[in-house]
């Protein structure tokens, strides 16, 4: 009897993701391929094919045992096509992603957006547990969202829904985000805002110890932010607390809209681990309503990099 095993590809601005994943959601085999952002993107399909067969013959395994790919990618998507509208960090511009995989593949290939393929896998395998009503936030770079009702994945009608990371939460004076707007949640509750917010405020607290480090490195990272605060570092507790304080009143906005039984934080950021979800929890229970709070968990994700590889083998197990 032959192997039934499905692809699940996520497509990161740095680094593509790739494995394949059984029926039960456990991953066969993982790796991972260099993104080649050259050429507005034009050989990620093909680079994505060749890593494949190469796979596939190490497994003695043929392309026909493989039942099909999902794939999650960053930028707005146009799921009934699956084109990619944008995705800045990589240069895709009206990409057809889904016709390009599948002529390079061979294989039926089904597309989402990265931080839905993310939720995707940790409610299949992760710390979603099987929950059907879920809200998973990713903190990295930017701000992603995904957003699972009955066990379905919400796109909206032209496919944005679950953008957390684009609310407004700074309407005046507000920092130009990535998408084109001012003063979205991205801007301060991302690593990248995280970091810009802590660098900013350094001449007025010229005794934080991300001072010292910004003065020898001449940058700094969310863990340098994070591990202050955990060290009582009084500015660095002040930074992480604002981030928290965007993130935890817009988590309660949308929960109270959603009504989940679980919300999960995950993406890099998220390692930061009780120093960032005691204060998200905190603002999160004092801007919803019991009802709310009392029925949403508030969890770190437990997949780490998998999550987006295996919601992609998920999404093409379960709607190809």
């Amino acid at each position: 009897m032959g192997k039934t095993w499905y692809i699940g590809v996520d497509v990161g601005g740095t680094t593509v993701k790739l494995a394949f994943v059984d029926d039960e959601g456990h991953i066969i085999d993982k790796w991972d391929i260099q993104t080649d952002t050259s050429h507005d993107g034009k050989n990620i399909t093909s680079d994505i094919s060749e890593s494949i067969m190469v796979k596939l013959k190490e497994h003695n395994t043929a392309i026909s045992d493989i039942k099909g790919l999902g794939i999650g990618a960053p930028g707005f998507i146009n799921m009934e096509n699956g084109f990619i509208f944008q995705a800045v960090n990589i240069g895709w511009h009206s990409y057809p992603l889904k016709e390009e995989l599948e002529k390079a593949t061979g294989l039926p290939v089904i597309l989402d957006n990265d931080a839905n393929t993310a939720a995707l896998g940790e409610m299949w395998q992760g710390a979603g547990n099987g929950a059907e009503d879920l809200l998973c936030v990713t903190l990295g770079t930017g701000v992603g969202g995904g957003v699972i009702t009955r066990g379905e994945i919400v796109h909206g009608v032209t496919g944005m829904a679950g953008e957390i990371g684009h609310i407004t939460v700074i309407p005046e004076g507000g920092l130009p985000c990535n998408c084109g707007k001012r003063g979205c949640l991205e801007t301060v509750s991302s690593a990248t805002g995280i970091c810009r917010m802590a660098i900013e405020g350094l001449a007025e607290h010229p005794n934080s110890a991300l001072k010292r480090i910004f003065d020898e490195t001449g940058d700094l990272t969310s863990k340098d932010v994070f591990d202050a605060a955990k060290a009582q570092d009084t500015w660095a507790i002040l930074v992480v607390e604002n981030a928290a304080f965007h993130l935890g009143m817009t988590l309660a906005s949308v929960a109270m809209t959603l009504n989940p039984s679980k919300i999960v934080i995950g993406g890099g950021v998220s390692k930061a681990g009780d120093v960032l979800i005691n204060p998200v929890n905190h603002y999160f229970k004092l801007y919803s309503l019991p009802r709310v709070y009392e029925g949403a968990e508030l969890v770190l994700a437990e997949l780490g990099n998998d999550a987006g590889v295996i919601g992609g083998a998920w999404l093409a197990k379960t709607k190809l």
